[in-house]
């Protein structure tokens, strides 16, 4: 016998940080640095790793592209810093300690993502990529990390839906002086403005600076690494993951390339209005072009079958190999700073191509298959 039972009420947190955070201070200096190759070469190979801890800034990791780029790097990491407003004793732009050991990329690793010959360019690493998309927001993010890009907190849902903020958790750095009520006082308006009228109420938890004080922070507080938070940066736990941070990648990297592909595609289904919600898993090996597997989820929501789907999609995307989807989505631009913080999916597009894999372009062709 099988026992199936549908919660129609529950709790759901999804998390969020800001551009502040060690982690994504340091993801946004990964990111520059792409953006500094890009800018040189659209064609230029990145995987760089960031560590930031007091006073101290370290790169690692591996490039190609053109002479003096890397020689270029400091003064760009150092406006990067600088633009997220750290100058504090602990950590400040101008002087916190630089070294960057980014090194050539390894040539086995070349010689599998090139193309050569009949060999059409490779994935540049083997895993599973997930994109998702869901009609509870007008940005088709789940609900609760679309208000939490701001804060930290708890939604109750019923029959699936986002009702009301169960508690609100602000961790959030002050000067000297301040104490928890303090900062409650100066944020809750600002709190308040995220929330659809109603999801805050009487009954709603407060925690605004529940360990006190947060007077030390940023990277002299806690060492930050790229990578850490990709959760935040993707669907705030609402959606599988496939274990790859963004950060610091070039696009021929599919654990950055083939998510935004699979965000692209999911968004454009559920924008179509064939399903409320929908879920994308994409399998490559590494150095092999053409995808693995293909999978898509509507979970029970959709109004056309899940399989006609999965024929139809990758070809919208010509076969979802790396390269058509870098040439698709025109991902070999310097376009990779800017999102950094505050997640990568859920943003508007640009008109420089930022965010490219945000465009609902596919929708009308979408409609058609119904």
């Amino acid at each position: 016998m099988e026992l199936s039972v549908i919660r129609p009420a529950y709790l759901f947190t999804s998390e969020s940080v800001s551009e502040g955070h060690p982690d994504k201070v340091a993801d946004r200096i990964s990111d520059t640095v792409v953006d500094a190759f890009l800018a040189a070469d659209p064609y230029a190979r990145v995987a760089c790793e960031t560590m930031v801890t007091t006073n101290r800034i370290i790169l690692a990791g591996e490039v190609r592209g053109p002479d003096g780029v890397v020689e270029s790097l400091e003064d760009k990491v150092r406006a990067a810093v600088k633009d997220i407003g750290y100058e504090q004793e602990g950590f400040h732009w101008k002087t916190a300690d630089y070294a960057c050991y980014l090194h050539a990329q390894s040539a086995d690793i070349a010689m599998g993502v090139d193309a050569a010959g009949n060999k059409d360019e490779g994935a540049g690493d083997q895993g599973i990529m997930f994109g998702y998309a869901t009609n509870e927001t007008p940005e088709l993010m789940p609900a609760t990390l679309q208000y939490s890009h701001n804060i930290l907190k708890d939604l109750a849902y019923e029959n699936g839906r986002p009702v009301r903020a169960a508690s609100i958790v602000l961790s959030t750095q002050h000067k000297e002086g301040l104490s928890p009520a303090d900062i409650h006082a100066l944020v809750r308006p600002y709190i308040l403005k995220v929330f659809p009228d109603g999801f805050v109420t009487d009954e709603t938890e407060w925690h605004v600076n529940p360990t006190g004080n947060f007077v030390i922070g940023g990277p002299d507080g806690d060492c930050g690494l790229t990578g850490r938070k990709i959760i935040v940066d993707t669907y705030g736990g609402a959606s599988p993951h496939g274990g790859g941070a963004f950060s610091g990648k070039d696009p021929t990297k599919v654990d950055r390339s083939a998510a935004y592909a699979c965000r692209y595609l999911a968004k454009n289904v559920v924008a179509a209005g064939l399903a409320d919600r929908c879920t994308i898993q994409i399998g490559y090996a590494i150095g092999v072009s053409k995808p693995l597997s293909f999978y898509v989820d509507l979970h029970d929501t959709g109004h056309i079958d899940p399989a006609k789907l999965e024929k139809v999609l990758p070809e919208l995307i010509g076969g979802a190999t790396p390269r058509a989807i870098r040439e698709h989505l025109k991902l070999n631009r310097p376009i990779y700073a800017r999102t950094a913080a505050y997640g990568h999916f859920g943003r508007e597009p640009e008109a420089d191509g930022g965010f490219s894999w945000e465009k609902t372009d596919l929708t009308a062709e979408l409609r058609g298959l119904a």
